[in-house]
């Protein structure tokens, strides 16, 4: 609103106040209706139903949720709603969420996550969809799970990867600068081990005051921004739905907080590439899919040099895209501007990269049911995961090789309209709009 309001403001407002008063808020918050497909564990997988007058047509995608954030994150209100709009584009959508961490789940460790709950979701939407590749899309730390499970389960029927906003090398994160030295201080179990393994985790008071202490000047400033915006519906929508996302926060398990401390956070272990889940190390060289990563330009979770510092780690990959897109940690991926942004990209990057139905390759040798029996397997495991290797490797390249004259085509196409989302890895949106999303 201007400072002395407009009649046309003043009516607006008036609008904007009375509906919030009689009905209780402005925006649509109704979820997309989903049916439940799988269940385990701290695992749910769900198909949204498609659209009445729409057909479900192409490969799934599975978006994956990130541990302590609500899956609101990719639904986050209607006309503001990943979900929503790749249901109505007819493209078969799935989702893995975790459920409530309770302290019984204290003893849970990232491999659950990476052995468990991940790949035994892309098999139930592999099933469910006729056998079709799988388009993982992870946020935040949903990311993190994707990368490092595609490296490690090459024979999981993946067909592309795309990871938004999440941060690879956490020594570039700004707001972890000021605590970073006190990460060192006293060895072994130091005040932060000693408080999560008596919590038996992150208990959720504890990561919405996270979350909000990373949006500071936000809430410091959401009366005023209320106040200023009254007039301005989608904006008061907006404002709406994210307070609902961040009042949803859940737990984080104390052992898998504990690793993501150690090794993420403290010894900064994905910088190189490389991490430690159970009884081995994943290394995202493994990756043999497309990836397309998306860094926001107002983000200060996950700001953009945290996560570009994925892209020359992704050597076995035979395409890597980086794009940035205007907005903060959730707005790049659910504000206003990334209905024309980063959802026209992944619309473009899992159209390219579909390729029908897809089989499931033989598992590498691990067996996730019997875990008594891996070390008497581990020689035979090692000699079937050097096979798979060099088959992967052979595979890879035909499948490089195959591409690579209709990637050609494509790339002239793409080259007659230089402004086409996603054709330029080194765009950048404009800055004025980027900002204005990263206050709302």
């Amino acid at each position: 609103m201007d400072l002395i309001p407009k009649p046309d403001q003043v009516v607006a407002a008036a609008g904007n106040v009375a509906h919030t008063l009689l009905y209780g808020g402005l925006a649509d918050l109704r979820p997309m209706p989903r049916t439940l497909i799988d269940d385990g564990v701290l695992r749910e997988v769900y198909h949204y139903r498609p659209a009445a007058d729409v057909a479900e047509t192409g490969d799934p995608v599975l978006l994956v949720n990130p541990l302590a954030a609500p899956s609101l994150c990719f639904d986050l209100r209607r006309d503001c709603s990943l979900v929503e709009h790749l249901v109505t584009g007819g493209r078969p959508t799935y989702l893995v969420e975790y459920g409530q961490v309770s302290f019984k789940d204290r003893g849970l460790g990232m491999e659950h996550w990476v052995d468990e709950v991940l790949p035994e979701a892309i098999r139930a939407v592999h099933e469910h969809s006729g056998g079709r590749g799988v388009h993982l899309v992870g946020w935040s730390l949903g990311g993190i799970f994707a990368l490092l499970v595609a490296a490690d389960r090459t024979d999981l029927p993946i067909a592309s990867l795309t990871v938004i906003g999440s941060p690879v090398d956490v020594t570039k994160v700004p707001l972890m600068a000021p605590v970073r030295p006190l990460l060192n201080i006293g060895q072994g179990a130091g005040l932060v081990t000693r408080a999560y393994r008596a919590l038996g985790g992150v208990p959720t008071p504890l990561v919405n005051w996270a979350f909000t202490a990373a949006s500071a000047q936000k809430v410091v400033t959401k009366p005023l921004a209320v106040l200023t915006h009254l007039d301005d519906t989608e904006y008061l929508k907006q404002m709406e739905a994210v307070t609902r996302f961040m009042s949803n926060m859940t737990a984080y398990p104390g052992r898998t907080f504990g690793q993501l401390y150690h090794r993420f956070v403290k010894g900064n272990a994905l910088a190189k590439g490389r991490m430690e889940i159970g009884d081995r190390t994943i290394d995202l060289a493994a990756i043999s899919v497309p990836v397309l990563v998306f860094a926001g330009n107002t983000d200060g979770i996950a700001p953009l040099a945290a996560v570009r510092a994925v892209v020359p780690l992704l050597t076995g990959s035979p395409q890597v895209r980086f794009e940035v897109v205007p907005g903060g940690h959730l707005g790049m991926l659910t504000g206003r501007a990334a209905r024309g942004t980063t959802w026209e990209a992944i619309d473009e990057w899992v159209a390219e990269w579909s390729a029908g139905p897809l089989p499931v390759r033989k598992a590498a040798g691990r067996s996730r049911k019997a875990p008594a029996k891996k070390a008497a397997a581990k020689k035979t495991a090692a000699k079937k995961a050097a096979a798979k290797k060099t088959a992967a490797k052979k595979a890879a390249a035909k499948k490089t090789a195959a591409k690579k004259a209709p990637a050609r085509k494509k790339a002239a196409k793409k080259a007659a309209s230089p402004g086409a989302i996603g054709s330029n890895p080194t765009r950048r949106y404009g800055s004025s709009g980027s900002r204005a999303l990263g206050q709302r």
